[in-house]
């Protein structure tokens, strides 16, 4: 292989500009009321002068707008990055439904953004104690029950520099790449209140052309934990459910 290609592998590494952009980005989508610069400095514990820069030409591009001295979502946004329909959210969505009708607990369907997961749905349990998904916020890959499920199905050497960077001792590292084995055998993976103390969760794996997602039911532990096994068993037929829609 050319030194070319080689250049082309490996995993993505984090590049300053960029991950500045889009935290602005992703701190102005948060806010429906608008972000002040002072905010957005605090956010990149950056001076004012340099963010005003990279604010400035978000500006200009559309991907910003300023109003009253706050800073909102410009136009550039869903007029040249929305994606044509979300045929993932559209295909889940009724078994999602299905899900939350037999068991009344809270369902996610969630994607690799980075080295974060992010929920794209959740269909939320009737009950008034329940679990509530974040929608559309970075979260952790590890210890995440969605999360488990994409690091097990990811590229080997995007898994490998994950676990490197984020299990230094060995002893752990070994523990978690035993639990990713099982995942990948099993089709499910289990959170029991690694995440958020007194919530457990179960999630299974949709792979089909172009889309790697996870679907999962999480609810109050007290609640769930004599049905996770029942739970597992329909999160992966929901996933293959989900997968065969998107084929």
């Amino acid at each position: 292989m050319g030194e070319s290609g080689a250049r082309g592998r490996g995993p993505a590494k984090q590049h300053r500009t960029v991950s500045r952009v889009t935290t602005i980005l992703e701190t102005v989508a948060a806010d429906p009321h608008g972000v002040r610069l002072s905010v957005l400095a605090g956010a990149l514990d950056a001076p004012k002068t340099s963010v005003h820069g990279l604010v400035k030409g978000l500006v200009a591009n559309g991907y910003l707008q300023e109003h009253d001295g706050a800073y909102l979502l410009g136009p550039a946004v869903g007029a040249l990055l929305a994606s044509p329909g979300a045929p993932l959210v559209d295909a889940a969505r009724p078994t999602m439904q299905e899900l939350r009708a037999a068991f009344d607990e809270t369902v996610m369907l969630a994607t690799l953004v980075g080295d974060s997961v992010v929920y794209l749905e959740t269909i939320e349990s009737t009950q008034l104690i329940r679990y509530t998904a974040p929608l559309r916020k970075r979260r952790p890959i590890y210890p995440t029950s969605t999360g488990k499920c994409l690091l097990a199905h990811m590229a080997a050497a995007d898994r490998e520099a994950y676990l490197g960077e984020h299990f230094p001792d060995p002893a752990e590292r070994a523990g978690v790449e035993r639990e990713l084995g099982d995942i990948v055998t099993e089709e499910v993976a289990y959170n029991r209140g690694e995440t958020v103390p007194d919530v457990s969760a179960v999630a299974s794996i949709v792979l089909a052309p172009r889309t790697t997602a996870s679907v999962a039911i999480a609810g109050p532990t007290s609640r769930v934990a004599d049905q996770l096994d029942e739970m597992a068993a329909a999160v992966r037929k929901a996933a293959q459910q989900i997968t065969h829609r998107l084929r």
